[in-house]
C-alpha cells in the first residue's frame, strides 16, 4: 500500500477537522462517531488515529477552532468601524440574524456546544477550550460597551452574551415556527434599545 505524502496527510487532517467542527456543532459530540467524522471527510475510519490521539482531543481542538472562527467573524463585522456603538450593533445584528440561527454547523460554539460541554467532566480539555473562547467573545463585547465603569462594561457584556446565546438556542429549538423569528427580533431590539 503506497504511503500518503505529507501534503496529502495535512489535507486529510484539515478535512477531518472541518467535518468535525461542523458535525459537532450540528449534532453534538456524542452523536457523532469517528466513523461519521471520517465519512464526512471522505476518508476511511481506520485513518483517524493516525491524525488524532482520541476523539476527545479532536473535540477540544475543534472547539478552539470554532471559537477562533467566531472571533474572526466578529472582528470582520467591526473592521473599519471606529464607532463602538456601530461595531456592537454589527455583532448583535449578525448574531441574532435568522441566517445565523439556521446554520448551527457554521455558528457560534457558545450556542452549539454549550449542552455537550456542560455534560463533560469539570477537568475536560474541551471545557478549558470553551471557556477561553467564550471569554474572548465577552471581552470583545466588553470593549464595545459604552458604560463608563469597567465592572458595568463587563456586566453588560455578560448579559448581552447570555441573551444572544439564549435567543439563538430558542430560535433553533423552535425553527419553522413564528416564535423563532420573534425571539431573535425581541432580543435584538432589547439589546440595541439603549446602545446604538
Amino acid at each position: 500500500m503506497p504511503r500518503v505524502s505529507r501534503e496529502q496527510t495535512e489535507k486529510n487532517r484539515i478535512a477531518i477537522e472541518a467535518a468535525a467542527s461542523r458535525l459537532f456543532r450540528e449534532q453534538g459530540f456524542k452523536a457523532v462517531s469517528v466513523a461519521d467524522l471520517m465519512a464526512a471527510a471522505g476518508l476511511t475510519h481506520g485513518g483517524f488515529y493516525g491524525h488524532f490521539a482520541s476523539k476527545e482531543a479532536l473535540v477540544s481542538l475543534t472547539c478552539r477552532q470554532a471559537y477562533a472562527q467566531s472571533q474572526d467573524r466578529w472582528d470582520g463585522h467591526v473592521a473599519g468601524l471606529a464607532d463602538r456603538a456601530l461595531a456592537r450593533r454589527a455583532i448583535i445584528d449578525s448574531y441574532l440574524s435568522p441566517a445565523s440561527a439556521a446554520a448551527p454547523g457554521k455558528g457560534c460554539p457558545a450556542v452549539a456546544l454549550a449542552g455537550d460541554v456542560a455534560r463533560t467532566p469539570a477537568d475536560a480539555d474541551v471545557r478549558t477550550a470553551y471557556l477561553a473562547g467564550l471569554n474572548g467573545l465577552i471581552d470583545t463585547l466588553t470593549h464595545l460597551s459604552a458604560e463608563p465603569e469597567a465592572l458595568a462594561r463587563r456586566r453588560q457584556a455578560l448579559v448581552e452574551m447570555a441573551a444572544m446565546v439564549g435567543a439563538v438556542t430558542l430560535a433553533r429549538a423552535t425553527q419553522g415556527q413564528p416564535i423563532a423569528a420573534d425571539v431573535l427580533d425581541a432580543v435584538r431590539q432589547l439589546l440595541l434599545k439603549d446602545g446604538a
